[in-house]
């Protein structure tokens, strides 16, 4: 898909191509993690991080690795080793520079390894040929929309604790009511902009 720019892709990830709201990937940790607005930016910001490096690094060992060899069909196992390496990284990074958001997301920074949002992105990205330039705005923008949509989530979990839940919809009910209705809104910017 030589003709599609990085640009676009970039902004089409973030809005018209979710990950998150139009694909509903990854939706394991944008449920779990979405309680407080500084928890979903800490998650959403290594997300973003290691789908930029994933792509980054995904496309030369998918392109000068895999298919020069005919190994193609080791892609799953390749890439799900190389995300599950860059979010060991990640982890350490932020052990080392934050202990309180090290805290706060727990279990959910190496749970980042099997966020099927990030093997998504790696597997659209082969599958549409994108090329580096535009594999690398293709795992920008989606961790972008990913980080966007968790912590839209988790600003409107914020104020829905103090408004009137029918208690049939209390907790996660809501949750994925919230969801849903934003997965909807992000449907209004389908049409911008085609990328596949």
């Amino acid at each position: 898909m030589p003709d599609v720019s990085p640009f676009v892709i970039l902004f089409a990830a973030v809005f018209t191509n979710n990950i998150l709201l139009v694909y509903f990937l990854g939706m394991c940790s944008f449920i779990a993690v979405s309680n407080t607005v500084p928890t979903a930016l800490g998650l959403g910001a290594a997300v973003t991080f290691v789908s930029v490096l994933t792509a980054a690094a995904g496309w030369p060992v998918y392109h000068l690795v895999l298919v020069p060899l005919g190994l193609e069909y080791l892609q799953f196992i390749v890439f799900i080793v190389l995300i599950a390496a860059l979010v060991q990284f990640v982890e350490m990074v932020i052990e080392r520079t934050s202990q309180t958001l090290y805290v706060n997301l727990g279990i959910f920074l190496p749970l980042i390894t099997v966020n099927c949002a990030i093997l998504g992105l790696c597997l659209f990205m082969v599958s549409w040929s994108y090329g580096f330039l535009q594999s690398l705005a293709w795992g920008a923008g989606s961790g972008i929309g990913w980080f966007v949509a968790v912590v839209a989530l988790a600003g409107l979990r914020q104020k829905i604790r103090f408004s009137k839940v029918p208690p049939a919809l209390e907790g996660a009910g809501i949750t994925i009511v919230v969801a849903g209705t934003m997965a909807m809104a992000f449907m209004g910017f389908a049409g911008m902009v085609a990328i596949r």
